[in-house]
């Protein structure tokens, strides 16, 4: 399959914009299976709930349908980061499109920091998603930095982890290096570029959006500043193999035995 990690610059409120930037920028580089960013048709620094939710969707809101329909046209899968509303409550969610149509919902578990004035914590736990290709695991962002997240879509079966993220901090493109080590998975990290200022609140986006391979290697990695798409071609099956050699397997060597 070609997995593809897309790397934008949103616009702070324009929906329509930064869904027709996302979509000119996949339909420039075929792909079986694009990761946007986190909150990639929205932007991300709210700087009240107001404004949260004037810009949150439903699952099945705008966002949806357009990226659904590309989905279908192509024949492609698309995981994607966006606000959900659910009511009156509002979570960063990322949702997983294809051409049959939605495949599945994750609501991001670890909030960072102003996310926590506007976001509930995820209720859906980590779920794992069957496509054609193999089974797709879904985390965003923040959720790199516990290692119980990926750990715990490995456990149930995730062969890619599709990485939808903001990533203000400097660690992440590094570590995930060690995460897809420790757990032999692939994993798509779409990051963003550029920087927001809202209500005298600055966060500037590191980029740097990869695909990294169970053994550890960056299969692509874009640059810090410019929007773009990293591709990579690879075979979901190898991530199934936990065999370090003939002696070691990943899971079979796990000693789950409690020390606290």
């Amino acid at each position: 399959m070609k997995l593809a990690v897309v790397q934008t610059n949103p616009i702070f409120g324009d929906i329509q914009k930064n869904i027709d930037n996302a979509i000119k920028l996949m339909s420039n580089t075929p792909a079986d299976f694009y990761v946007l960013p986190e909150l990639f048709n929205t932007g991300y620094n709210f700087s009240s709930r107001n404004e949260l939710e004037n810009l949150a969707e439903p699952i099945e809101g705008q966002t949806f349908f357009v990226l659904q329909a590309f989905a279908r046209q192509r024949q492609c899968y698309i995981a994607y980061g966006f606000a959900e509303s659910d009511g009156i409550v509002f979570f960063n969610s990322a949702a997983l499109v294809g051409p049959e149509g939605l495949i599945g919902l994750y609501r991001k578990v670890h909030l960072f920091y102003r996310e926590k004035l506007f976001f509930k914590k995820g209720n859906l736990g980590f779920p794992v998603f069957n496509t054609v290709f193999g089974k797709v695991g879904i985390m965003i962002c923040f959720d790199w930095y516990f290692p119980e997240a990926m750990r715990t879509l490995t456990i149930k079966g995730a062969q890619l982890v599709a990485h939808p993220s903001n990533l203000v901090l400097p660690y992440c493109p590094d570590a995930m290096i060690t995460r897809c080590l420790e757990n032999k998975v692939f994993a798509a990290t779409a990051d963003r570029v550029g920087s927001e200022e809202n209500a005298d609140i600055k966060l500037s986006f590191i980029g740097k959006s990869e695909i990294v391979s169970p053994k550890g290697e960056i299969l692509c990695r874009l640059d810090e500043t410019s929007e773009g798409v990293g591709l990579a071609e690879i075979d979901l099956s190898v991530a199934l193999n936990k065999k370090l050699n003939e002696y070691n397997e990943l899971f079979e060597d796990r000693d789950q035995r409690s020390y606290f």
